[in-house]
Parts: C-alpha cells; sequence; structure tokens
C-alpha cells in the first residue's frame, strides 16, 4: 500500500469501516488503534488539538475522535473542544527568579515555560499564594470513569462515552494544603482548549485525592503568562467546563519610551516597498511567537504545522509573512526548509 499522509488515511479507514453510516445509526464508531496502524501510526493520528486540525472528512461531517481505552478510540459528532478568549487586560509584572540554570530569554518550550511560572511564583499566585508543591507530570493511567459529551450538531443530545485506562498526560501537577492544580501548558497563542486535556486528569486525580482538583489551561506567547482557570460544574459531563478566572503575567514590563521610539525610526533604513502579495496570517501574535522561535533555529513545514497546530493553508500564510519579513529586514537567521 502506497504510503499515505493523515488525511488520506482517514480517508481510508472511514470507506473501509462506512463510518459515517455507523455513527448515523449508533451515534459513534469505535475503532482500534490495531486497526489504524495498518495504514499509519495511531498516535499521530488521533491528536487534533484545534478543531482545525481535524481531517477534511472529519471537519465535513462535524466528527472528533476521543481515546477510550489504550488501545481504542471513538469517533462521533462530539463537542471536544472549547474556544478560548484573550481578554485585553494588563499583565500583572513578576520578578525573574535569581537562577543561573532557568534561562528567562529561552523560554520556547512549554516544560520551560512552566518551571519559569512555577519558579517566579505564577502558579503561586493562581492557586491563591499557597505553599505549593512541583508533584505531578507526564503519562498515566486514567482509571476508569464514564462520562456525557454533547452532540457537536444538538447540544441538548448527549453520548455516554465509557473510559478505561486510556493514557493521560498531564504536563504539570501543583500541590497545596487545601487544592490540586493539574496544568495543561502551550507556548503558542492557541485558540481552542480540547477539552479532553484537562478533563481526563480532571477525572482521574478527583477519584484519586479529596483535594478539590483546580483545571488550569497556561499560555506562555510574547513573553506573557495567560492563566486560564476552569472548573468543572458537573463531574460527569465533559461539557460543563466553565471559566472561573483570567490572570496574565509578564516579566517583560518595562514601559517603552517615545525618545526610544524616534531614536529607533532615525536609525532604521527604510525601503521602497516590494510588489509583494498581502500575507493572510491572521494573529499578529503567533507571527511574533512563530519569528521569536526561529531566531532560535530552522523549522521544517511539518514542524510548523505540529508546533503551531496549524492545518496546511494557515501554514503557508505564516510562512509567507516570515519569508517577507526576512527579505524586507535581511533576517538571515530566518529559515524555513519547505519539503
Amino acid at each position: 500500500m502506497a504510503k499515505m499522509n493523515i488525511e488520506q488515511a482517514w480517508e481510508f479507514l472511514f470507506d473501509r469501516h462506512n463510518v459515517i453510516d455507523k455513527v448515523n445509526v449508533d451515534g459513534l464508531f469505535r475503532i482500534s488503534a490495531t486497526e489504524i496502524n495498518t495504514i499509519k501510526e495511531a498516535r499521530l493520528m488521533a491528536k487534533f488539538d484545534q478543531s482545525s486540525q481535524l481531517p477534511q472528512i472529519f471537519q465535513k461531517n462535524k466528527l472528533s475522535i476521543l481515546p477510550v481505552t489504550r488501545g481504542e478510540y471513538v469517533i462521533g459528532r462530539f463537542a471536544t473542544h472549547k474556544r478560548v478568549v484573550y481578554p485585553a487586560v494588563k499583565p500583572i509584572p513578576v520578578e525573574i527568579p535569581s537562577l543561573q540554570t532557568l534561562d528567562y530569554t529561552n523560554l520556547y518550550s512549554e516544560a520551560a515555560a512552566l518551571l519559569f511560572a512555577y519558579n517566579s511564583g505564577i502558579i503561586k499566585d493562581i492557586m491563591g499564594n499557597s505553599n505549593i508543591s512541583f508533584t505531578v507530570n507526564g503519562r498515566m493511567s486514567s482509571g476508569s470513569f464514564e462520562y456525557k459529551i454533547e452532540d457537536f450538531l444538538n447540544p441538548k443530545n448527549t453520548n455516554k462515552i465509557c473510559v478505561q485506562n486510556a493514557q493521560v498526560e498531564i504536563d504539570a501537577g501543583y500541590e497545596s494544603a487545601d487544592a490540586f492544580c493539574i496544568c495543561e501548558a502551550k507556548n503558542v497563542a492557541a485558540e481552542e482548549i480540547l477539552i479532553r486535556q484537562l478533563y481526563y486528569p480532571y477525572r482521574l486525580w478527583s477519584a484519586k485525592i479529596s483535594k478539590p482538583v483546580i483545571p488550569v489551561f497556561l499560555v506562555f506567547s510574547n513573553d506573557v503568562f495567560h492563566a486560564f482557570v476552569y472548573k468543572f460544574e458537573d463531574m460527569y459531563n465533559y461539557n460543563s467546563i466553565k471559566l472561573l478566572t483570567h490572570k496574565a503575567y509578564t516579566f517583560a514590563n518595562e514601559d517603552i519610551l517615545l525618545s526610544e521610539v524616534i531614536d529607533l525610526w532615525k536609525t532604521t533604513t527604510r525601503y521602497t516597498e516590494p510588489q509583494i502579495t498581502f500575507p493572510q496570517a491572521d494573529s499578529f501574535e503567533r507571527v511574533v511567537d512563530l519569528m521569536s522561535v526561529l531566531a532560535d533555529g530552522g523549522l521544517t513545514r511539518d514542524e510548523v504545522s505540529l508546533k503551531y497546530e496549524f492545518d496546511g493553508r494557515q501554514t503557508n500564510y505564516y510562512i509567507s509573512i516570515t519569508r517577507q519579513t526576512n527579505d524586507l529586514r535581511n533576517y538571515e537567521y530566518i529559515q524555513l526548509i519547505n519539503k
């Protein structure tokens, strides 16, 4: 069988198993990782942190996919994602920790951002200025639980999902005297959260400990940490997630003076505007994110798509704008390897 990309592989599997008809009749379709692996690695075929990453056959039919065991998934019209809105608030300034091994100028990985958040006091502030300990991270088994999830087209309709020892990954867990915080981190300005990334760990730890479990989505972008603190109003309802509070933090809080802007303008070489296509990248924060990462080394097209959770069209837009910035400002360190 010829090598397929993820789009082609799912088209093939949907046709082989008559997935859409079975979802229409039964409400969901179960598929094993073993079956997916016959075409392409299941781990890659089922990871869609943003709904825009879902293959076209999923998007066209309003479908999504969820793990239910370590080796099985369900496909259905599930409302799996939630939109993330970034309020326009002034970030709270935080102290840069005086630690030689923690480089605040290089927080491009989620792990580095989480370590800075912990050591700078951001996590302590999120949890109410308690004494906290960093206690949990990595992959673990979900245990067994059931929940209901809304139909994407009709939220009044729900599907019952049974989970038994699915794989869960927690970016960080922090414990205080009176609460346990589970943290899902992104080092890009994500437009959505895949609720499962908070809900499965929430159910796992709610069954293991007596303390309240606080789900937090932590985003680091453009030198600003955004902390979205959630709660699940109904433990057994996947879609009962509710935003309690949002806080923003930064360590880059120096004011920019008018004199500095004037000096920069005077020392900038101006060029005649070239005849180029206007890029369609719609998030300046993500442009800055990408430029910052590229300053540290090149990325392939696929790596850009994976890191920023883009579909192919979005990747082209952002590659285009970084190329044009490179041409205009002669940033020789920006290199994209096109495949």
